[in-house]
């Protein structure tokens, strides 16, 4: 399930991330799907999408804040 394109992304994610944010949760996510395909490296009993969806958000969140209503670059 790994996406090429930010245009595939969950609409949650590109209804809400600019463009270069949403490029760092598809590559966080793509490299975590890879990552975590063996269930014994992930945590809870967690699937292997909605692990690499908790990695891509942790990698956006270093990078962006939400600032009200938007996502904004770090200084």
């Amino acid at each position: 399930m790994p996406y090429e394109r930010n245009d595939e992304l969950p609409e949650s994610v590109r209804g809400n991330l600019p463009q270069g944010a949403q490029t760092i949760y598809r590559e966080a996510f793509n490299s975590a799907w890879k990552q975590y395909a063996d269930p014994d490296k992930r945590r809870d009993d967690a699937s292997r999408e909605e692990t690499a969806h908790r990695v891509a958000w942790a990698a956006v969140k270093r990078a962006y804040e939400k600032q009200g209503n938007r996502w904004v670059k770090k200084d």
